[in-house]
């Protein structure tokens, strides 16, 4: 059951409990850098981001932002951006009032808004917001905490007769800055509606404890993820363990897998890993799912792992257009099996299946439609055969927009 939040509006999109979780990624470009800022938000866009989070760093970057927007417009791309500010946000959005107005939300993280005069620089933010009628995504991270506060909680602790663990005094830190940024926040005038909280850390056992924490003290929407989740499949694997505890709670309403991308490796990743975690979880369908034995001494060919991944990238293309075309296609599911153990009956659980023949088997493939046995496959082309039939599916058991 999901955690009831209020609806916040970001640009075209809404997060909150009335509407399904948002998969949203950041650049790791120099934003000041258009072409290239513009060039990997259309990338993370084709990919299924629905939102994208850019850097604001500084006086260039902040400049360069409403040319980013204008160009993504005429690209036809309507993925809100949101900016990321940390320590002089209060200076960047006051002197650039169009980098203010064009982006869709801010995010701002308390710990973050400047030693000196922190609540009138957080405060400053704010009263942007509220001028150029913008959401905030309160972000506290325990790698940024606001140190007075921490301290404050520290020394009120140590003079307790239970002490709590240094630990989860820093957890408790984390959800009373949130919410009492929170609070002052909508006493300067900001609308509940347009507040989104994270609380980030970079261990599971802590992302789990301070959410499940954060979600029973408030009814703002919550933007999942660890903060810095790592490279491979330890930051897959460590994003998905967390997040899907939380998830299937019903706590979350945006969420990012935080990768660190290899030199040169695709930023798109942490989008495909955020997009399978919802729909492995059940809880939103984005492309055709592609069912495929991991191989053992009966599969001693490769062919069936080349037209596993073959069709896999063969969907992954054609979703853009099948998106548009054939609503629906993405909750089609698909198998590509590699014997008779366990071929047939995988396929005819899919809506299309093939079962390729293991070492020793007949030289023929079967291919199941909708649980009945359709064709069988032999010869050199089965892969191209296949590919075909899939695509005759498609067109024929989705409806086409017209």
């Amino acid at each position: 059951m999901r955690r009831k939040t209020p609806s916040v509006k970001i640009g075209n999109i809404n997060v909150g409990s009335g509407h399904p979780i948002v998969v949203q990624s950041m650049t790791n470009t120099d934003t000041a850098d258009i072409d290239k800022t513009v060039e990997q938000i259309a990338a993370l866009s084709r990919a299924g981001s629905e939102l994208v989070r850019i850097t604001v760093n500084n006086h260039e970057a902040a400049q360069a932002v409403p040319a980013i927007i204008e160009e993504l417009d005429k690209q036809n791309i309507s993925t809100p951006v949101i900016g990321d500010f940390h320590y002089n946000g209060h200076v960047l959005l006051t002197k650039y009032p169009e980098c203010a107005q064009a982006l869709a939300k801010y995010r701002i993280n308390p710990g973050n808004s400047d030693t000196k005069g922190r609540d009138t620089n957080f405060t400053t933010i704010i009263e942007q917001a509220i001028k150029y009628d913008k959401p905030v995504r309160i972000g506290v991270n325990w790698g940024s905490l606001d140190q007075n506060l921490l301290t404050e909680m520290m020394d009120a602790n140590s003079k307790s007769a239970n002490p709590l663990s240094a630990r989860q005094i820093t957890i408790n830190a984390m959800i009373e800055s949130a919410l009492r940024s929170a609070m002052l926040a909508e006493e300067i005038g900001l609308g509940h509606d347009k507040i989104i909280i994270s609380a980030k850390v970079s261990g599971v056992q802590d992302l789990i404890e301070v959410y499940r924490l954060l979600a029973g003290k408030c009814d703002y929407p919550l933007h999942l993820g660890l903060t810095e989740a790592g490279m491979g499949a330890k930051g897959i694997v460590a994003s998905t363990a967390g997040m899907s505890v939380l998830l299937q709670e019903g706590i979350g309403d945006t969420i990012r897998v935080s990768l660190t991308p290899k030199p040169g490796g695709d930023r798109t990743e942490e989008v495909l890993v955020a997009q399978q975690i919802l729909q492995s979880l059940e809880l939103r369908s984005f492309v055709p799912q592609v069912t495929a034995c991991p191989g053992c001494g009966r599969t001693t060919s490769t062919f069936f792992q080349k037209l596993a991944d073959d069709i896999h990238k063969y969907i992954r293309e054609n979703m853009p257009l099948w998106r548009v075309q054939y609503p629906g296609v993405e909750e089609m599911n698909v198998a590509v099996m590699g014997c008779v153990v366990n071929g047939p009956g995988e396929s005819k659980h899919a809506n299309i299946g093939i079962s390729l023949p293991g070492t020793g088997e007949d030289p023929k493939a079967p291919v199941y439609i909708d649980g009945r046995l359709s064709q069988v496959l032999k010869g050199g082309n089965i892969a191209e055969e296949f590919q075909k039939i899939l695509t005759d599916y498609v067109a024929k058991n989705f409806s086409e927009k017209r």
